[in-house]
């Protein structure tokens, strides 16, 4: 298992949404269970977060949206990470909670979201799959 202190991750909220307690506290979750956390707080444009993947050279991105908008923007978020270079599931491993329907889930899922959490979602269960996604990282295969 890849030691948690030497992965970074970003948890960002982009968009008009402020409604941030959930992703606070999977910050401070992922944080407590030895993760390296950067939150980048609200109204994050999909550039600003890619920058700040790219600047604290995080491995793992979660991506926190409650306003309806998750079909545009974290799509936008994976093209934009694609564009620097990094790929989802390969180089960076993106995770996505909020209200998301099951059907958009199944499609981010297509298009590189390794998990989307909703609402309730046990924190040990989170804490699980941004590991099991961390071990499949290029950057910390064997």
């Amino acid at each position: 298992m890849v030691e948690r202190s030497k992965v970074r991750v970003v948890v960002a909220k982009p968009g008009l949404d402020g409604h941030d307690r959930g992703a606070k506290v999977v910050a401070r979750t992922l944080k407590e269970a030895g993760y390296e956390v950067i939150y980048t707080g609200i109204r994050q444009t999909p550039e600003q977060i890619v920058e700040t993947v790219i600047q604290e050279d995080a491995a793992v991105l979660g991506i926190s949206v409650l306003s309806g908008a998750h079909m545009v923007l974290i799509p936008k978020i994976l093209r934009l990470l694609e564009e620097k270079g990094l790929k989802p599931g390969e180089d960076v491993a993106v995770f996505a909670g909020g209200i998301i329907p099951p059907d958009d889930a199944e499609e981010l899922k297509k298009m590189g979201v390794f998990e989307v959490f909703g609402p309730g979602t046990p924190l040990k269960t989170i804490i699980e799959a941004v590991d099991k996604a961390v071990e499949n990282l290029k950057r910390f295969r064997a």
